[in-house]
């Protein structure tokens, strides 16, 4: 479907592989025909993009205007991690600040690992035209990986931690290789949004993110178990979460910050929960995370009344101690 012409979207029409929201065949004579134009200069021609990139083009193309608005949420959702990422990459320069891989901490190369196999799928998708199945992989990771996962724990990491510490620097090195990939992969469907992006990382106008390709992205050690760990552990996040949102509910916490977290486990489940440490907390987004070895399997959550940190928001029995 052309931005710029018509051709291509009145063919479509003609052969009636556009329906409106309703199921219906469009037609002038109904009416009922939504112009691209007229989509591209209210909404943006990168939300007519990401329309025809996220629909089948096997079977029949519907639009309308709630389609339309769907559309511009799924949008929001990938722009909204890019925004984060600009934001979070702005001091970084990778041939000063980069690390090896070895030494980025546990989750940030558990990152790189999920960045890596989102790119290996969207490239296979793409060889084979599956546009659709690039945009719903694209939105997953933005949304779930990303948005509702290591973002979420790195805010603590990057917001509090020194400058130019190890563990910022850790977290900037992932970031910068998420968003190199994001841009790229994006570029095909996004190609505005993906302009705009690298001209912010580049500033550089004629430097365009069209004259380049794929990246090749480091591999961290043991990856597929890397993997396999992590996903256990976002497994048992998820439960904690639910746990804390009862607590929200009842109205015995505001933020999960205000709240500990107590694991009982054995097994496999003890083991990796404990090889986690003090980031268990970080990870669980609590103030205060504990496991303990017990045969039952379950969670208990518990609200703190200790003093809130100003800095990093935690809340601390050692608030306004003096050292």
């Amino acid at each position: 479907c052309a931005i710029d012409g018509r051709a291509p979207y009145d063919a479509l029409l003609t052969h009636g592989f556009v329906v409106d929201g309703k199921g219906r065949k469009m037609s002038k004579s109904m009416g009922n025909v939504i112009a691209p134009q007229k989509v591209s200069d209210t909404l943006g021609a990168d939300i007519l993009r990401l329309w025809t990139a996220a629909t089948d083009y096997s079977g029949e193309l519907s639009i309308s205007d709630e389609i339309l608005k769907r559309v511009v949420e799924s949008y929001r959702r990938i722009r909204h991690p890019l925004r984060f990422l600009l934001a979070n990459t702005s001091d970084f320069d990778p041939v000063v600040d980069g690390l090896p891989v070895e030494q980025w901490l546990e989750i940030d190369r558990y990152a790189l690992a999920m960045t890596r196999q989102l790119q290996a799928q969207c490239e296979a998708d793409y060889g084979k035209y599956e546009f659709h199945r690039v945009v719903q992989a694209l939105q997953t990771f933005c949304s779930e990986d990303l948005g509702g996962f290591y973002l979420d724990i790195l805010k603590d990491r990057l917001y509090t931690s020194a400058a130019s510490s190890a563990a910022r620097r850790s977290a900037q090195n992932a970031l910068w290789h998420i968003t190199q990939t994001l841009i790229k992969l994006l570029a095909p469907i996004l190609s505005f949004t993906a302009e705009e992006v690298w001209q912010t990382i580049t500033g550089d106008a004629n430097y365009s993110i069209m004259l380049h390709t794929w990246q090749a992205l480091p591999a961290p050690a043991n990856e597929a178990a890397l993997l396999d760990k992590w996903n256990k552990i976002r497994l048992y996040r998820a439960e904690v979460t639910r746990a804390l949102e009862e607590l929200r509910i009842a109205g015995k916490i505001g933020s999960s910050l205000q709240a500990e977290a107590i694991l009982y486990a054995d097994g496999e489940k003890f083991e990796l929960l404990t090889s986690l440490g003090d980031d268990l907390r970080f990870v669980l987004i609590t103030s205060q995370a504990r496991v303990v070895r017990s045969g039952e399997d379950k969670i208990e959550c518990l609200p703190l009344s200790d003093a809130k940190c100003e800095r990093c928001w935690h809340v601390r029995e050692d608030v306004g101690v003096e050292r």
